[in-house]
């Protein structure tokens, strides 16, 4: 666990204290001391020294990825690749509204779209459907519709093939993010339903072909794993369906899938990698593990209503909390959970 992770000694709860003024030279000394000192600082002005702390990573990340490599983009996915640059410049512009930004934005993802032409990846995180989709957007913050236009009719000629996998980093529910992103922020029918049934009734189908016979009604298999988490497994499925009108027998399905995992956590409130390997406590990743279920459990309290749901969720976040923070999550996986 040591060498995986760095322990938590961060603590629980520091009460604000109003006599605390803004500092503008604060000690950047590091000391347990300070780390009070910040955590007791009021919300108001807490909140403007991380808005600037992350403005001006913002900034740096910039520099690094995009001006310093001169424009190259060796790998144009949002997940680890240069458009995952363009999608911090966008949720940038969306706190400050800074047209600078969005123009700078709007470069990066013409390069990526060059560079993605003639990927099969089909996942709003790995594939072109993520920079036509990003690309649509900011067109659409842009004003410029005929722009807006191209990336949209670009998004609607990706095509599925029948061997694709239904796991969100490079399946068929990572597509089915990328069409909420676009309806989203350009509103419901930009893409139109008729692109997604299929693909829905599809997961749907293969899900119930391994799932039953005592174990969740809904099961998917990633390279011969039977995965639980967000990327690669049924959290990842099962928050992108809950984005979608489902029939009754097909929400019954993935509200008994999830109910099927609370019940078969760990006692320490962490989930299993795979359904294969219910033994080994170790993984707390946004990939495996809590992280990336508990965003799934509080989507699932807000679809069904159901206490049980915020319950493991809040059990799932305290796991998180008290054993350790990952060093080495991509920067993506801070992103995820606003992309729908």
């Amino acid at each position: 666990m040591a060498d995986r992770f760095y322990p938590n000694v961060m603590p629980d709860f520091v009460a604000e204290n109003p006599a605390i003024e803004e500092e503008q030279h604060p000690n950047p000394q590091g000391t347990n001391e300070s780390l009070l000192k910040l955590l007791s600082t009021p919300y108001h002005i807490l909140s403007k020294k991380f808005k600037r702390a992350a403005l001006d990573l913002k900034e740096t990340i910039v520099a690094e990825t995009w001006g310093l490599t001169r424009q190259q983009v060796p790998d144009f996915t949002l997940y680890c690749g240069t458009l995952g640059t363009a999608f911090l410049l966008f949720k940038a512009y969306q706190v400050t509204k800074n047209t600078n930004d969005l123009a700078v934005c709007s470069q990066i993802v013409k390069d990526c779209d060059s560079a993605s032409r003639h990927s099969r990846d089909v996942t709003f995180l790995c594939g072109r459907p993520g920079v036509c989709a990003l690309g649509a957007v900011v067109a659409k913050y842009m004003g410029d519709d005929q722009l807006d236009f191209y990336y949209v009719s670009q998004f609607k000629e990706i095509k599925l093939t029948k061997d694709l996998p239904d796991e969100l980093l490079y399946g068929r529910a990572g597509y089915l993010w990328a069409f909420l992103f676009v309806n989203k922020h350009i509103g419901e029918g930009t893409i139109p339903s008729t692109y997604t049934a299929n693909v829905i009734n599809e997961i749907i189908k293969n899900g119930r072909k391994l799932g039953g016979k005592g174990r969740s009604p809904l099961m998917h298999e990633w390279y011969g794993e039977m995965y639980w988490g967000a990327a690669h497994g049924l959290a990842g499925i099962m928050h992108v369906l809950m984005d979608f009108e489902l029939n009754p027998d097909d929400l019954e399905d993935v509200k008994g899938t999830l109910r099927y995992m609370v019940k078969n956590r760990f006692p320490s409130g962490n989930y299993p990698a795979s359904e294969n390997d219910r033994r080994t406590d170790l993984l707390v990743h946004w990939c495996h593990g809590a992280p990336g279920i508990v965003l799934t459990l509080v989507k699932a309290a807000e679809v069904f209503g159901d206490e049980e749901f915020i319950n493991a969720a809040v059990a799932a976040a305290e796991e998180m909390w008290s054993t350790c923070i990952e060093p080495n999550l991509s920067p993506a996986s801070f992103l995820i959970e606003l992309t729908s």
